[in-house]
């Protein structure tokens, strides 16, 4: 019977895991310092891709044709369905902002998608009217300068994408002293709207079972002011909403000032200061699942010691909602962003003038 000779692994595969190691332990322990940190998703990026690779390099060292050949069928498809959806982004973003024009109000902020396929769109054919109408040399300078721009904006993206995502596992324990529900718009002026809806029965499943699983109650603080459009306080209608669902008069309390996240957080870490004299109170705050990661570096902001918790959202509310939050993260740091602008326009130009001084334009 013919059996398959063990290869051994290179030794320098042994080294080259340090790597990945290394990016990780640096990943595991920025993010348990600090979850709402947006740099953290550079560290778990450089672990994933290094990790990655130096995997299939020890596949490929093991000489295991069934594992090496599943492996590959894996990687092609990850690739086969990155390129596709890469090839139709443009119709991805503009089939979604159909399906909201017809579902949701057609306000700018569920109208991103439609903005931004309509501008994948267009983008080769100013590409092609500059070429025509332009210097070659000034055609390069701004190609350089729009590329690196773009590679900078969705550099944070990414790394946005990738917080985002590994804030949803976040889990905290069931031994709170303070649920934060964050308010959203009413609708009539008066009624919890289905997405409000969600974040309450999120915090109430929350409240109901910690007290199942270690019998302390948490009080739960509904946070809202009101609108201009708007008859009463959210913080009003939310904790009425959560009282017909069975939460006692006791465990509720209203916080009707705020106007925007960090009013939500300010306003209700003032409550809680003026309820408990505990400084060590715990607390959590729920929002959508969308919103948790930006909500989590506002409630720091606010010197609030809390980490959130999502309710569910509709798939196709999705996309507008997380490119909102980007530009709302975006613009927290809007000066240190500017600069690194200001630097790659800089940056371009001397590119392009050591191009054109030095490559025989």
């Amino acid at each position: 019977m013919n059996q398959q000779a063990w290869v051994p692994i290179p030794a320098v595969l042994y080294w080259l895991w340090l790597i990945p190691i290394f990016f990780g332990i640096s990943f595991g322990v920025a993010y348990h310092h600090e979850k709402r940190r947006l740099s953290n998703g550079i560290w778990f990026n450089l672990f994933l891709y290094s990790f990655l690779p130096v995997t299939a390099m020890t596949i490929l060292g093991t000489d295991n044709h069934p594992l090496i050949i599943v492996s590959v069928a894996i990687f092609v498809i990850f690739l086969l369905f990155v390129g596709v959806a890469f090839a139709l982004q443009a119709l991805l973003l503009l089939w979604n902002a159909w399906i909201v024009w017809k579902r949701e109000s057609h306000s700018l902020a569920n109208m991103l998608t439609l903005v931004l396929g309509i501008a994948i769109l267009i983008l080769p054919f100013f590409s092609g009217w500059l070429s025509t109408h332009l210097p070659a040399l000034a055609v390069e300078y701004i190609t350089l300068t729009v590329n690196f721009i773009l590679f900078y904006v969705l550099f944070w993206f990414y790394n946005y994408l990738t917080m985002l995502v590994l804030y949803q596992f976040n889990h905290p324990k069931y031994n709170q002293d303070y649920i934060i529900v964050l308010g959203a718009g009413l609708l009539n002026g008066d009624q919890v709207s289905p997405l409000l809806g969600q974040r309450i029965d999120r915090g109430l499943t929350f409240y109901r079972k910690q007290i199942k699983k270690t019998g302390k109650i948490a009080k739960m603080i509904f946070s809202g002011g009101q609108g201009g459009d708007e008859k009463i306080p959210e913080g009003t209608a939310m904790l009425s909403y959560a009282l017909k669902q069975g939460l006692p008069k006791t465990d509720g309390l209203a916080e009707v000032e705020s106007t925007n996240t960090y009013q939500n957080m300010i306003y209700s870490k003032k409550i809680i200061d003026e309820d408990n004299d505990n400084n060590d109170s715990k607390a959590i705050f729920v929002t959508n699942g969308y919103h948790t990661f930006r909500a989590g570096m506002v409630a720091k902001q606010a010197g609030l010691k809390a980490d959130g918790i999502g309710a569910h959202t509709a798939k196709f509310f999705l996309p507008n909602a997380i490119i909102r939050e980007y530009i709302a993260i975006f613009m927290r740091n809007k000066y240190w962003h500017a600069a690194a602008i200001v630097l790659i326009v800089i940056g371009s130009g001397v590119l392009t003038w050591i191009s054109y001084r030095y490559g025989g334009k």
